[in-house]
């Protein structure tokens, strides 16, 4: 090999690739430190899900809609290694679908029974959100898990004066998030008869207005009809625009307060991932890795150069050789 050769760029581009092509193919795997989760996913389907004021796709939806959505879109985000499970709340308990299962290896059928999930499986027409949170909190602690609850956290029958029932779980024991959904003005409450058809909505007199069990308000003796025992709550017609639907986001925030989880908005049908990552509590996974990528693009890269280079002085090549003549 002359002198001239070895001063070549050329040449040490071509042996460049060469040896980083020998690297790529005797490379072994690494094993990385990744983080993975452990979620239960529970959906509200009470029958106020089924407002349409949100956005899945950029078209008008309902929440219940647009919470399944979301919860394929975070699905398919989630990192190999990590396992979900799926609930649903209905009256005033979760129920549990399936235990969590790893992401990767049964993304198909997570993916479908999410998207089968539907309103109809709930058999009462009560909402008894905080029960139904308390009780997927000790769902998730169980299977150490951390939970995604997703509500519009319309409770029906309201509840009573008397406020929240104490949450007997541990505060922070299980992370995640309670997410609200749905807008945030008032849409009517849509009904149904007894076959699951559409036939209107509700009328202020059909929805109660107030929780009338327990003790009565502290200006109940203010009120008009008041009686210490026969009317303690008087007899005035209340309208606490509890027939229409909203988002109550103060009501979820107190119940993600007492709980220990984070509050997060949905109004469309985003994915959850980014709110849930600082709120759970990843599990460190050893995965093996192929770095054989790394050297082999170098490889790719060299060779590209070498080429140029080769493509540049045949280029130039003629124009010297005309000028030498010359």
């Amino acid at each position: 090999m002359s002198w001239s050769t070895l001063r070549d760029p050329r040449t040490w581009l071509a042996a460049g690739a060469l040896a980083f092509t020998l690297l790529a193919l005797a490379v072994p795997r690494i094993n990385l430190q990744r983080e993975a989760f452990d979620v239960l996913a529970v959906v509200d389907i009470t029958t106020s899900m089924n407002t349409r004021d949100v956005t899945s796709n950029g078209q008008p939806t309902s929440r219940l809609e647009a919470a399944k959505t979301s919860l394929r879109s975070t699905l398919a985000k989630l990192p190999c290694g990590s396992r979900f499970g799926f609930g649903f709340f209905t009256e005033r308990r979760s129920f549990l679908l399936f235990d969590p299962v790893e992401v990767c290896e049964n993304f198909s059928a997570i993916d479908e029974a999410i998207g089968e999930l539907d309103w109809r499986m709930a058999w009462e027409g009560d909402s008894y959100i905080s029960k139904g949170l308390f009780s997927a909190l000790a769902l998730a602690h169980s299977l150490k898990s951390d939970l995604i609850f997703i509500t519009d956290g319309h409770e029906l029958p309201p509840l009573p004066y008397s406020g929240l029932s104490p949450y007997e779980g541990k505060p922070g024991d299980v992370g995640g998030l309670v997410v609200g959904i749905g807008a945030r003005t008032f849409s009517p409450l849509l009904k149904y008869d007894e076959e699951g058809r559409e036939i209107g909505t509700y009328k202020q007199q059909e929805v109660p207005q107030e929780n009338r069990t327990g003790p009565p308000p502290p200006d109940a003796e203010s009120r008009p009809g008041y009686h210490p025992k026969w009317a303690p709550f008087g007899n005035a017609v209340v309208n606490n625009k509890e027939h229409l639907a909203i988002v109550r986001e103060a009501y979820l925030k107190q119940l993600a307060g007492v709980t220990g989880l984070t509050y997060a908005y949905l109004p469309d049908d985003r994915d959850l991932l980014a709110p849930f990552t600082p709120a759970a509590h990843p599990r460190s996974l050893e995965r093996p890795a192929d770095i054989s990528a790394i050297p082999a693009g170098l490889a790719l890269a060299m060779l590209t150069l070498l080429f140029c280079l080769a493509a540049f002085s045949a280029f130039r090549a003629p124009e010297y050789s005309v000028h030498k003549a010359k």
